[in-house]
């Protein structure tokens, strides 16, 4: 069986920026063992597969080792895919997940996807969250991800985690952000439970951060970037229970896969 397979760079304005995603659209659902061994080989953050329905897309996506409920850049990847390389002509794609229903449009010269906003409440740091950031945060809240608010743009870049603590956390993984210099706000983010020690960007972390910088701030619209090595900027506006994340992305390969398994 041969499937086609894109890798994106997500939230980039050029390739080697932003977070790479790779991308699958498939004629029906596959066995999940199929799926996860694909994400396993691509040894990306996360892998996005998507079946066409009848309204919309039904969209998942796997990180190298498990399933996960919402990802940002994979979808912002996926929306590309459609409407660049196979000819979604529609200005909006609706792609059904275990999240809810997930929007991407055309706005500009980006694409601007509707996300469900979380809401993040202060809570007591968790001794391998000290541990494992390594410097006590100034502020820690819990949502999907706990958040570890800091001072400054320069604590952030200073940050040397230790993984193995933060691998045991009761949460996904670990967003840790400041205000910034050149940008509203600056973060980075630790998943080492999920195989991805720092993600270059994480749209859905922005779901959980803006909303707190909104609220700090008293704007609804922001830019953050996130301070990966590989570096991504995400323009945010925040609209009551929802979040609205703005970006580019940018193509780096198309290809065909192999694989032996059988449809359905």
């Amino acid at each position: 069986m041969q499937l086609e397979i894109f890798q994106v760079d997500a939230f980039a304005e050029r390739v080697f920026e932003g977070n790479p995603a790779a991308v699958v659209p498939l004629p029906k659902w596959p066995d999940d063992r199929l799926l996860q061994a694909v994400a396993n080989e691509n040894n990306l953050s996360e892998t996005a597969f998507f079946v066409e329905g009848k309204d919309g897309f039904e969209l998942r996506w796997f990180t190298p080792s498990a399933e996960v409920d919402l990802c940002g850049h994979a979808t912002l990847a996926s929306a590309h895919v459609l409407f660049r390389h196979l000819g979604h002509a529609a200005d909006e794609i609706r792609f059904h997940t275990r999240s809810g229903l997930l929007t991407v449009r055309r706005e500009g010269e980006g694409m601007a996807m509707d996300f469900p906003a979380a809401s993040p409440e202060p809570v007591t740091p968790p001794h391998a969250l000290v541990a494992g950031l390594g410097s006590m945060p100034k502020e820690v809240l819990a949502a999907s991800d706990y958040i570890a608010v800091y001072d400054s743009e320069d604590d952030i870049v200073a940050l040397r985690p230790d993984f193995a603590q933060l691998e045991h956390l009761d949460r996904r993984g670990v967003i840790a952000t400041a205000p910034g210099r050149a940008f509203d706000f600056v973060s980075r983010c630790f998943y080492p439970s999920l195989d991805v020690d720092e993600d270059p960007v994480t749209g859905s972390a922005h779901c959980q951060s803006a909303p707190y910088w909104a609220g700090r701030l008293g704007r609804s619209q922001l830019t953050a970037r996130q301070l990966s090595p590989r570096g991504g900027t995400v323009r945010c506006r925040v609209e009551g229970d929802r979040v609205i994340l703005l970006g580019r992305a940018v193509d780096y390969l198309r290809g065909k896969i192999r694989v032996n398994g059988r449809m359905g």
